[in-house]
């Protein structure tokens, strides 16, 4: 019941900035791109084996395809086809085989699909979708996860399962705030700690002690 292991390595090396024009609309095939695209003071720039776009006011688009990444401030996307959009290139779609990191926070996603709004800095994933946390040493997964980076949650959605150590975490709906090292469940949620098991409309898990907290149709098994 206990699941570990790190999801993956580093993805990319540091990049180097080249220069690109605002307007363009072309195909150039197994070419290498790096491109930076400021949003405020972040540093915008992605690399990919093809790819097609235009900058028309009002659609603007770029369409990344083979070994496809793209970096944005301190956040890593790689996958096999990205579409970024926006007139400040705020937009970005990930699909097939996603990986993202934003490593000095020790996040890591894997998941089949990741929309980013590189504005609210809120990355939602579909699909079969998993979320480490190694700084915590969690492992999360559901078919829904939104992650709010600015405030440091993240909300599951769906067969959510949750590991730490001997406690693993089920449920229909969590909440995780990652400053408080909380975790609240619902939706017939249950918490297996070691041998023994905890059931109850609503959860609430510290996940720096591993206490639960139980609320509603309360039910048990402790084995000694």
């Amino acid at each position: 019941m206990r699941e570990s292991g790190l999801l993956f390595e580093t993805l990319v090396p540091d990049l180097q900035n080249k220069p690109f024009p605002p307007l363009f609309s072309y195909l150039l095939p197994l070419v290498f791109f790096l491109i930076p695209f400021p949003l405020t003071a972040d540093t915008f720039t992605f690399k990919a084996d093809r790819m097609t776009g235009a900058r028309a006011t009002g659609k603007e688009i770029t369409v990344l395809t083979g070994n496809a990444e793209v970096h944005s401030d301190k956040l890593v996307l790689q996958a096999d086809r990205i579409e970024i959009q926006g007139k400040d290139n705020e937009f970005i779609d990930c699909t097939g085989n996603v990986l993202g990191q934003e490593a000095e926070k020790e996040i890591f996603f894997k998941t089949d699909r990741l929309r980013y709004d590189r504005k609210l800095k809120i990355a939602r994933l579909e699909g079969n979708s998993t979320l480490e946390d190694r700084k915590n040493s969690i492992i999360a997964k559901g078919r829904f996860i939104e992650y709010d980076d600015e405030n440091e949650s993240a909300i599951f959605q769906v067969g959510v399962r949750l590991f730490k150590d001997d406690l693993v975490c089920r449920g229909q709906y969590a909440l995780y705030r990652r400053k408080e090292k909380l975790l609240n469940l619902s939706g017939f949620p249950v918490v297996f700690k070691k041998r023994d098991e905890f059931r109850a409309d609503r959860i609430r898990v510290d996940l720096d002690t591993n206490d639960v907290a139980m609320q509603g149709a309360v039910s048990g098994e402790i084995k000694d």
